[in-house]
C-alpha cells in the first residue's frame, strides 16, 4: 500500500494552523488532569531556565537555516538527547509550518505530548501497540500539509540507538529526507534507564549538528531495504560522543 502517492512539495510559512492545534489539543488519549498539567508547566518553566544558561554551538551541514527550505523534513533525535530539542526549537527552528514530535500513546507520551506544547510543539500519538494506524495516518497528512517531525528512531523502548525502521520506511513512502540531529553536552548527568536520559549541567556547552540530507531510494527487498535502514543508523552513531 502506498502511503504518499506523490512526492511532497507544499510548503508555508503560516504558523499556527489548523491541523498543528488539533495535533495539539485533541490527540490525548489521557486527559490530563488540571494538576498534572499545572506540574508539566511547571517542569518547563524549570527546563526553560536550565537551557537559559547552557551555550550552545549550531553546525548546520544540512543548510536547513541557510534559507527557504523547498518542502518538509523527518527530523531524527537519539531518545536521550531528546530534553535539548524544546530550547532548539525556540532557538533556531526557522519560520515555517511547525513542528509534530511523535509521541507513544501511554501515559507517559500524554506528558510529554504536554509538555512540547508549552515550546510550541505539537505531538502526534501513538506507536505500534496503540492507536498506530491511526497514528501514521495523521503523520501523513502532517507531512502532506507541510509539517516537519520529529522522531526518536529508538524509542520508546529502546534497545538504546538501534534506529527502528519506521522513520526509513516512512521516508522512503512519502519520499520526504531524513534530517538527523547530532547533539552532545560537554558536561551532564545521566539516568539509569534503558536509553541513559542525558541531562546537560548548568553552563555546559551543547553542539548541534544538522547532519546532510538523507534520501531513501526505492529497494526490492528486505536486504536492501535492511542497507539503507544501517545506513542511516551508521549516520547517526559514527561520529557519536556521548555513548
Amino acid at each position: 500500500m502506498t502511503l504518499c502517492k506523490t512526492p511532497i512539495h507544499r510548503y508555508a510559512d503560516t504558523f499556527p494552523h489548523p491541523l498543528m492545534r488539533r495535533c495539539t489539543n485533541s490527540t490525548r488519549v489521557y486527559q490530563l488532569p488540571v494538576l498534572t498539567r499545572s506540574l508539566i508547566w511547571f517542569g518547563s518553566v524549570l527546563v526553560n531556565l536550565l537551557c537559559g544558561t547552557l551555550r550552545y554551538k549550531l553546525i548546520d551541514e544540512a543548510g536547513f537555516l541557510d534559507g527557504p527550505f523547498p518542502g518538509p523534513v523527518i527530523i531524527l533525535i537519539w531518545h536521550n538527547r531528546i530534553l535539548a530539542m524544546p530550547a532548539l526549537f525556540r532557538r533556531y527552528y526557522p519560520k515555517r509550518k511547525g513542528l509534530l514530535v511523535l509521541t507513544s500513546a501511554s501515559r507517559d507520551g500524554a506528558y510529554l505530548s504536554e509538555f512540547v506544547r508549552w515550546f510550541g510543539m505539537g505531538a502526534v500519538r501513538g506507536s505500534s501497540s496503540r492507536r498506530g494506524a491511526a497514528a501514521l495516518l495523521d503523520l501523513v497528512r502532517s507531512l502532506e500539509n507541510g509539517f516537519d517531525l520529529c522522531i526518536t528512531p529508538d524509542g520508546p523502548r529502546g534497545p538504546r540507538y538501534s534506529l527502528g525502521p519506521g522513520a526509513v520506511l516512512m521516508s522512503q513512502k512519502c519520499q520526504v529526507p531524513l534530517m538527523p540531529l547530532l547533539i552532545e553536552y560537554s558536561a551532564y548527568w545521566r539516568f539509569n534507564s534503558w536509553d541513559g536520559f542525558a541531562v546537560p549541567k548548568p553552563f555546559s556547552r551543547v553542539t548541534v549538528t544538522t547532519l546532510p540530507l538523507m534520501k531513501i531510494g526505492s529497494t526490492q527487498s528486505e536486504e536492501e531495504f535492511e542497507n539503507e535502514r544501517t545506513r542511516v543508523e551508521n549516520a547517526m552513531t559514527q561520529r557519536q560522543v556521548m555513548k
